[in-house]
């Protein structure tokens, strides 16, 4: 039995007198002092892991007001606080032992577009792509593009004044800052924007912070100027944050913005901000080229760009083979084709056109084109190239560019490419002698490493592969990092040109030399005493105050070799976890991740919770605790050994007794189960299998809820409850039952079994169960055409009508069709955590579905969680080779053959596909072979973006998440369904989907092959 965890590292009392202080004065936002919300943020995109005192969500700019004046006070100059954004900082900007101040969850609306001056005024918390999707209808957008921007927040980009792709186009963040609204650190409300001297005059006459921090910035750029020239390098990436050289804009005017923008919030607040937004273009083309080096697409990426390109991004091909093998890849295949004969794929550029005259774009593009054919494979140049039009295309490129940042987080062994010396930024005319240099540097140590960039501007990110767990490797930071630095200095580069200073700005002083007290008196101005973000960028000339060291912050890896390695390799998927965020996508119509978005809490995403679990594992082992042992125990002591101090420790849970294990289990109670993470985590981090894991350890110290033992005993008891139906659903829709079951059983809208059988259906139809004796009587016709439907729990008694559907279809179409006998699956097992149980289910129905694949006839599952089961969870406990069951997609699109063009196909209708959150995150080819088969039958199948419908499997019937369901329902789901020109054109394909549309809208969606059916009946 694992240990109560009752010692962790409290809020110090200072910070919880700050926190109560904050609550009595009214303050409305979020205040978390508790372990886990601490846990969570303590890391963000970098190798760093920094446990804050606690978070703070403010609600509104009041909250924000409050925060800074109560800082402000003597009683709490020694209170520490950090902005965070996103959280997607690769070097720790955000980071602090103090209280972090997350904008993010309150702060995120858009307040005021203005589409005829081309601006927009946000709060700092929205999310870059939201904003984005509201400017989308009037045909404009917010230019800095990032690789992170589905979570990153305006506030974030403010701070880190980011940029990314088509920099050289359209700047970065700071040059489309119109105006800022900051709450500085005594409470003050400042608006500020590019002033001319008279207004200039009249904030130096002010007697306040406000008025003190004008006369000193003027007084810099005026005195100063000479040296800031030769200081700041003549870069598209030039410095970011206290930027010296744009005090004054170049229109002459003051602008306090250039100091702020990427200040890294240790300045003030960002409340507010008054973007600039430009036109969308109304054309777009992406010109893929492929080289055999490379040194080559670097060295070849100056020459393109004399073709006058908005953009030219280039991609090494590591990062290129961790493309190809995640879902993203089926995207966009197609624009990178592999011919006989040509060389491997060793690097690529991707030349982007832009502009609002097709006709001039296309010249362009051709004329690039007609240069490129002409020398195509002579040494130093490219050996092919594709071309995609229209920007629904060209951005299926970019996403995969984009995902390719965290993909090379997921190399496999414990080397993980890391990003610490990954934003340096050079002349371009520099950039291929600098890699070269760069690479050496790398290889000289045996390093491996991938990179990918934005060599227009001559920023390339490269990120070595470093086990962080390994003291002798983690010293490597400290070496390449220095030998980096003397690198940009030589190549006239910073080491900073996209991602932030964070803890690199200990090499600040040497990069500013005689400019640095300067900047400590721009940060002693704002911030006297240390208190924002204190350690980065500069300090105050106060005593005690230090800039942070990269080798003197601690790091995620000096906590996780605390850790067994056994029991890392267990849970290897929360271990791996980096930190970047693509969890937090604000995207509403995106699978992942549901529980992130119905709460907004960032314990309940899949970074929160591989947090959670890996401080959890190191609080245990930090014990002497072994949870692989512990688990192994748990299976061989049985359920009543134990009891009694199961019983014991629940009480004292139910009477308050702390034990960090609780908030873990609640984290972990809050996923669904969707396994959205798995598909779209670039680390493939994979919730539901380390939350199974973590459950069986748990409840082998606290009593189980009722509802586990009724969800996880569905399968074995519904052959029996469905010989006589009658019983069973009087009860599941009694008033008293329904009651008692909410409140006792923690069940609620349970469905009810279907009183036409399925043995009913299939003997009316002359349907064989697929037994042995079956298999072998089978005619070789017969074989050649046999079919055999796995059955799962629920389609085949709560949805029997489905079933039968879907063997007319296939009868229709000429297969003969068999049905495997009924075994449990155990997927309800695995999400509650009865692995034991599951293990043996698995087994059980494994061998008997095998032993039917053995007779060379296809498997095929109607529903698609459980049928994904049989590839994903069953290959942790089955030893050899997996029973091999195909979606019923996969295996229909390889038959169109057999029915292509047939007579009863009838006219065309367009349907509109609602898919699974599992199948289209893990199986995404399967979408594209529903419209295949569609297309088959003359008919055609649109597939719709969405999110989650909330229900997953017995996620949305459980009491406590019936309110979550519903919320996270109403985010995507409730909308599209309701449509009134989707009306008899939606199919879905989960079970669950179409439960949860049946329960909050009363309306029945049928499946695709439901639909397909009805169409040949038609005809």
């Amino acid at each position: 039995m694992i240990p109560r965890i009752d010692q962790i590292d409290d809020t110090q009392s200072l910070y919880l007198d700050f926190i109560e202080t904050l609550k009595q004065k009214g303050f409305k936002g979020d205040l978390n002092p508790d372990y886990a919300n601490r846990t969570v943020l303590a890391t963000d995109n970098s190798i760093y892991q920094v446990l804050p005192q606690g978070v703070l969500y403010p609600k509104n700019t009041d909250d924000l007001m409050m925060i800074a004046a109560l800082a402000n006070e003597p009683r709490f100059k020694n209170v520490v606080l950090s902005a965070r954004g996103g959280g997607t900082g690769t070097n720790g900007q955000s980071l602090t032992d103090g209280l972090i101040v997350d904008v993010s969850k309150h702060m995120n609306r858009i307040l005021e577009i203005n589409p005829d001056e081309r601006w927009v005024r946000v709060q700092g918390g929205v999310v870059k792509d939201q904003l984005n999707a509201a400017l989308k209808p009037y045909g404009l957008f917010f230019a800095p593009e990032l690789s992170t921007s589905n979570r990153a927040t305006v506030g974030g980009m403010i701070n880190t004044d980011a940029s990314g792709q088509g920099s050289v186009l359209y700047g970065k963040t700071r040059d489309h800052v119109l105006g800022l609204t900051s709450v500085w650190l005594d409470g003050t409300l400042w608006e500020s924007g590019p002033i001319d001297d008279e207004t200039l005059e009249e904030h130096k006459q002010r007697t306040d912070r406000v008025g003190e921090v004008h006369r000193l910035l003027d007084d810099i750029q005026r005195s100063k100027q000479d040296e800031i020239a030769a200081c700041f390098p003549k870069l598209n990436r030039c410095l970011t944050g206290y930027d010296l050289a744009h005090i004054r804009d170049e229109s002459g005017r003051f602008n306090l913005n250039s100091i702020l923008c990427g200040a890294e919030g240790s300045l003030a607040f960002i409340a507010e901000a008054k973007l600039n937004v430009l036109p969308i273009p109304k054309y777009a083309a992406l010109v893929n080229i492929k080289y055999d080096s490379f040194e080559t697409s670097l060295r070849d990426a100056k020459a393109l760009m004399e073709w006058q390109p908005t953009s030219v991004e280039t991609i090494d091909s590591k990062v290129l083979n961790l493309a190809m093998g995640d879902i993203v890849w089926d995207t966009v295949r197609d624009y990178f084709p592999e011919k006989e004969g040509d060389p491997a794929i060793q690097g690529i550029n991707l030349v982007e056109y832009t502009g609002d005259d097709e006709d001039e774009l296309r010249a362009k593009v051709e004329k690039l084109c007609q240069h490129l054919e002409s020398v195509n494979g002579e040494a130093g140049k490219s050996f092919g190239y594709t071309v995609v039009y229209g920007a629904a295309e060209i951005n299926k490129v970019w996403g995969m560019r984009k995902k390719a940042v965290g993909l090379l987080g997921n190399a496999q062994g414990q080397k993980r490419p890391i990003p610490f010396v990954e934003d340096t930024a050079v002349p371009p005319e520099n950039l291929a002698d600098f890699i070269m240099a760069f690479r050496k540097v790398l290889d000289d140590r045996g390093l491996a490493y991938g990179m990918f960039g934005h060599v227009d501007a001559g920023v390339l990110h490269v990120r070595p592969a470093i086990d962080m767990k390994d003291p002798e490797q983690e010293t490597l930071i400290r070496e390449v990092t220095d030998e980096v630095v003397r690198l940009t200095q030589e190549y006239k580069g910073l080491l900073w040109g996209e991602h932030g200073k964070g803890v690199r700005s200990e090499y600040a002083p040497e990069f500013f030399g005689p400019l640095y007290p300067v900047l400590q008196q721009i940060k002693g101005c704002f911030d006297p005493r240390n208190q924002l973000n204190p350690g980065k960028i500069a300090t105050p000339m106060i005593e005690g105050a230090e800039l942070l060291k990269i080798d003197q912050v601690a790091t995620r890896g000096q906590y996780d070799r605390q850790i067994s390695e056994p029991v890392r390799d267990q849970y290897d998927s929360a271990m791996n976890c980096n930190g970047n965020g693509a969890c937090y996508n604000y995207d509403p119509n995106d699978a992942m991740c549901p529980s992130w978005k119905g709460t907004r809490e960032r314990i309940h995403s899949p970074k929160g919770r591989a947090s959670l679990i890996r401080e959890w594992l190191r609080l245990m082992a930090n014990r002497g605790v072994d949870v692989t042992a512990e688990a192994e125990q748990i299976r061989q002591r049985g359920f009543i050994r134990n009891l009694p101090k199961r019983i014991r420790n629940t009480l004292g849970k139910n009477k308050g007794e702390y034990d960090f294990s609780n908030e873990v289990h609640e984290a972990m109670m809050g996923c669904l189960a969707c396994k959205s993470c798995v598909g779209q985590c670039p680390i493939k981090v994979n919730v539901p299998d380390f939350r199974a894991r973590f459950l069986e350890v748990y409840y082998g110290r606290y009593l189980r809820p009722m509802k586990d033992y009724m969800v996880g005993s569905l399968e074995y008891m519904i052959p029996t409850l469905s010989r006589f139906p009658a019983p069973y659903n009087w009860a599941m829709r009694n008033t008293l039952v329904r009651s008692f079951m909410r409140r006792v059983g923690g069940m609620v809208d349970s469905p009810v079994i279907c009183t036409n059988s399925l043995k009913q259906g299939l003997d009316e139809r002359g349907i064989e169960l697929a037994t042995p004796d079956v298999i072998e009587g089978l005619t070789d016709t017969q074989r050649e055409r046999t079919v055999v439907i796995v059955q799962d729990a629920f389609t085949s008694y709560f949805e029997t009508r489905l079933v039968m559907d879907v063997i007319d279809l296939l009868s229709r179409l000429g297969f003969y069709v068999l049905v495997a006998p009924f075994m449990p699956n155990g997927k309800p097992l695995h999400v509650h955590g009865f692995m034991s149980a599951f293990d043996k289910a698995a087994k059980r129905n494994a061998q008997m579905l095998q032993q039917i694949a053995d007779e060379n006839l296809p498997l095929i599952g109607i529903d698609p969680s459980m049928t994904l089961t049989y590839r994903q969870e069953y290959k942790d406990v089955i030893e050899g080779e997996l029973p091999p069951v195909q979606l019923i997609q996969e295996w229909l699109s390889t038959q169109t053959e057999r029915f292509q063009n047939r007579e009863e196909a009838g006219s065309k209708q367009v349907f509109r596909l609602m898919a699974h959150c599992t199948e289209k995150t893990s199986a995404a080819p399967s979408l594209r072979q529903w419209q295949n088969i569609f297309a088959a039958l003359g008919q055609e199948l649109e597939v719709v973006s969405t999110g989650c419908c909330g229900m997953s499997g017995t996620f949305g019937h459980e009491s406590d998440n019936l309110q979550r369901s519903k919320d996270i329902y109403e985010l995507s789901w409730r909308g599209i369904v309701n449509q009134p020109e989707n009306k008899g054109r939606l199919v879905a394909t989960g079970y669950s989907c179409r439960s949860q549309v049946k329960r909050f809208d009363d309306k029945q969606l049928p499946h695709p092959a439901q639909a397909l059916l009805d169409v040949l009946k038609a005809s």
